[in-house]
């Protein structure tokens, strides 16, 4: 029987997974809000739907997989609100599901370790709007529903390179603050090793080995390019938009423990440097 493997927002981490799954002959329908991405997608062996308006009800009754990386927004989660009954009543149907949150919703812990039997305590709208995502994934009864709280993303064309480049990288400094990251290829190899080993129920923090100041992400890219380092500009004085001020509302570590135990994950990626290097490599390669 073919895999089907429905995706809700397919985007850069969906994406990533695809590229395992789609040589594995799964069947891959994945929804976009944007045209010119539908055909990007197509071009990448995925079938596109338009999100909202198309009809998801055939996906729904093909899916043996779900996959949820679109985020919440004011309304709240926007597949369950349009398809909340569908999927409930189709539960049993579906052999795993996974929704893709964020380490925001642990809050701040003032640059100590979180793991996932911390309290959820998100300091931000966008942490309280994933805690509330996540229970109303989790009250749906039967499903087979996996949590993967996902650390800062980068990877091929999410990285720091670009703005040491043109100059507009900063090195906010702010004492005692500490982010955990998650290179995109991990995050991919981490829900292909869930969905061959499903664990109904389980949450899983996503993230490499090394949390780090952002400070001295900025200063290692500037190394690799041999490019000065960016002046440190102190957070209470520096001009920033509150959407990026709020990145610093929160500091902590975040443990990974668990997807190298029960997933018996190996990152290919377990620390910024090594994951800069090889994206650095991977430019200089074309």
């Amino acid at each position: 029987m073919t895999k089907t493997l429905l995706s809700f927002g397919h985007g850069y981490s969906a994406r990533a997974l695809s590229r395992i799954l789609l040589p594995q002959d799964w069947r891959i329908i994945g929804t976009t809000r944007d045209e010119d991405k539908a055909v990007r997608l197509m071009n990448e062996g995925v079938e596109p739907r338009i999100w909202p308006g198309a009809d998801m009800i055939p996906a729904l009754n093909a899916a043996t997989h779900i996959l949820i990386s679109a985020g919440p927004d004011d309304a709240g989660d926007p597949i369950l609100a349009q398809l909340e009954t569908e999927i409930a009543a189709r539960a049993d149907q579906f052999e795993w599901v996974g929704y893709l949150s964020t380490t925001g919703v642990y809050g701040d812990h003032n640059g100590d370790w979180v793991d996932e039997e911390t309290p959820l305590t998100p300091a931000t709208k966008r942490g309280i709007a994933r805690v509330e995502a996540e229970a109303a994934w989790q009250a749906i009864p039967d499903l087979p529903l996996h949590i993967f709280r996902l650390a800062g993303i980068y990877g091929p064309g999410r990285g720091p390179f670009a703005k040491v480049r043109n100059g507009t990288a900063r090195r906010i400094i702010k004492q005692g603050q500490v982010f955990s990251r998650t290179h995109v290829a991990d995050i991919a190899r981490i829900l292909a090793a869930s969905i061959k080993k499903p664990n109904i129920g389980s949450i899983y923090n996503v993230c490499d080995n090394d949390p780090a100041p952002p400070e001295d992400v900025i200063a290692y890219a500037a190394e690799l390019l041999g490019m000065p380092i960016p002046e440190a500009i102190d957070y209470e004085t520096a001009d920033m938009t509150p959407m990026a001020r709020s990145f610093y509302a929160e500091s902590k570590k975040v443990r990974n423990d668990k997807i190298k135990t029960e997933l018996g994950v190996e990152l290919l990626y377990p620390d910024y440097k090594t994951g800069l290097k090889a994206l650095l490599a991977r430019e200089v390669e074309g």
